[in-house]
């Protein structure tokens, strides 16, 4: 009969996952170091190491970069999506056009604090230097390129390199087939431009991307919107109803790396999404555009992995992981590669070759593997730090999401929230965030709400954060005495 009594480190794993439960090591404290829990408990190095990776895989704890191992915070996770899949309706029959602009006049603001935009700045999130080094070395060499029209297909190397990337996400791509756009944005409205038409309806995550609103409202196209699970994604269920029903002629999901939601969608759902598109002929546009920013080391596939005949485009672009202001996006349309390569050049022609030359030089060196692993990991160090204040300083109740990957935090308020009166409290105090019905075009989410940690946790920001928590726990109690007022 083999022994099951545990073993010194399974033993010691236990003896702290229950000191993490009890709260005696609180959610964002750090753990004793290796040396010094090794010491205190007359163990050996290795011992405890191992402990720390058993509590690394039951997600109580995470490893910091040069700092040592921390308690991840604890949040209960949103809710199951009460919403059903709605009716087509157009994005502009409420005020969410509104909101969408007046989150980016503060852009625009001097003194505003942004907790809102996906828009990571600085040196900590871009290898501007080594970008600019690699530029000044092809303009040396081709000092004629800025004086050359770029015509299609651009650069071949950039190309190249994006079909051998998107190998780590399963997919088998040409260079040949692969268009180069104006970021991502540009890659989602030619891919929409070139599958529906005026006044089609298009299925959307609930909650989405709230840009996807005005794009649609732009091309005269109506929202379907289908329950997406905070954990597990796109209703495929749904999905299937709505194909059957021909109730929409197009979908647009993120299965990697949702925004806002932050989740990934499991291996199966994919194959089964890929396959019911197929098998009704409906295009998908599946937004890659978060999808290497997954925190595993091994990539989750992309749906277009299961593409079978061609009904899945995939769009994806550079501008959250190397250079912004390059704006350089790309898609593989599959059986729409032709009309999109017409609507693409009637649109912006090609991308600016000097730029897309030295994306695919940095690329081709190496260096972007090493990038992404410092990225990913200082990503998941600030979703973790900001899940932490969260637990601490919004109001009882509140849950929110554990992204598999990115910089994005799903927020549901408790009763008494409203995202959008929060909005305005907090944009009166120079904060910007992203309230719950941006995400939604029927104006849903009042209780939710988005924030966005891909900016340096500085004293501002941080303050910033503490202050909208604030800020919902007043909301909270005015709510709580005016329920007391009513009722006696």
């Amino acid at each position: 009969m083999q022994n099951s009594a545990p073993t010194l480190y399974q033993q010691l794993a236990d003896d702290l996952s229950l000191a993490i439960r009890r709260g005696t090591l609180p959610p964002g404290s750090r753990l004793p170091s290796v040396r010094r829990t090794a010491h205190s408990r007359q163990l050996s190095l290795n011992t405890v190491v191992s402990a720390y990776r058993v509590l690394e895989d039951r997600g109580l704890i995470e490893a910091r970069p040069q700092s040592g191992y921390y308690v991840r915070a604890r949040l209960p996770s949103p809710a199951r999506p009460a919403v059903t899949e709605s009716g087509p309706a157009s994005p502009t029959q409420n005020a969410v056009l509104d909101l969408i602009g007046t989150v980016l006049q503060a852009q625009q603001t001097d003194g505003f604090i942004d907790l809102a935009l996906a828009c990571p700045r600085g040196g900590d999130f871009y290898p501007g230097n080594k970008l600019a080094r690699l530029m000044g070395q092809i303009l040396r060499r081709h000092p004629g390129m800025v004086s050359t029209y770029a015509l299609p297909p651009g650069s071949e190397r950039l190309r190249t390199q994006i079909a051998r990337r998107g190998m780590d996400l399963g997919m088998t791509l040409q260079p040949d087939n692969i268009i180069l756009t104006h970021g991502c944005m540009e890659a989602l409205q030619l891919a929409l431009r070139a599958v529906t038409r005026h006044g089609d309806a298009v299925g959307l995550e609930s909650p989405t991307y709230f840009n996807l609103l005005p794009l649609l409202a732009s091309l005269g196209l109506k929202a379907v919107e289908i329950p997406t699970d905070p954990q597990t994604g796109l209703s495929i269920d749904a999905v299937e109803v709505l194909l059957a029903e021909q109730r929409i002629q197009a979908l647009v999901a993120m299965p990697n790396v949702h925004n806002p939601l932050g989740c990934c969608m499991p291996l199966d759902n994919k194959k089964r999404l890929a396959k019911l598109v197929n098998q009704y002929q409906v295009p998908l546009i599946e937004d890659a555009l978060y999808a290497e920013l997954q925190f595993a080391d091994t990539l989750a596939p992309a749906v277009k992995a299961f593409d079978a005949d061609g009904w899945v485009i995939v769009c994806a672009s550079y501008t959250k992981t190397l250079a912004p202001d390059f704006r350089i996006g790309w898609m593989e349309g599959g059986r729409f590669d032709a009309a999109l390569r017409k609507l693409k050049f009637a649109s912006s022609v090609a991308q600016p070759a000097v730029l897309a030359e030295t994306l695919g030089a940095f690329l081709e060196s190496g260096g972007y593997d090493h990038h992404l692993r410092t990225l990913k990991r200082r990503y998941a160090a600030h979703v973790e730090k900001v899940r932490g204040l969260i637990a601490r300083h919004f109001p009882a109740g509140t849950r929110a999401t554990q992204p598999q990957g990115g910089f994005l935090i799903w927020l549901e308020l408790p009763e008494g929230c409203d995202s959008v009166a929060l909005f305005h409290a907090a944009m009166a105090e120079k904060i910007s965030l992203i309230p719950g019905p941006l995400s939604s075009p029927g104006g849903r989410y009042r209780n939710a709400m988005r924030l966005s940690c891909c900016y340096p946790l500085d004293e501002r920001y941080l303050t910033a954060l503490v202050r909208v928590g604030q800020l919902a726990c007043e909301q909270q109690e005015q709510a709580r005495r005016h329920g007391r007022e009513i009722n006696g």
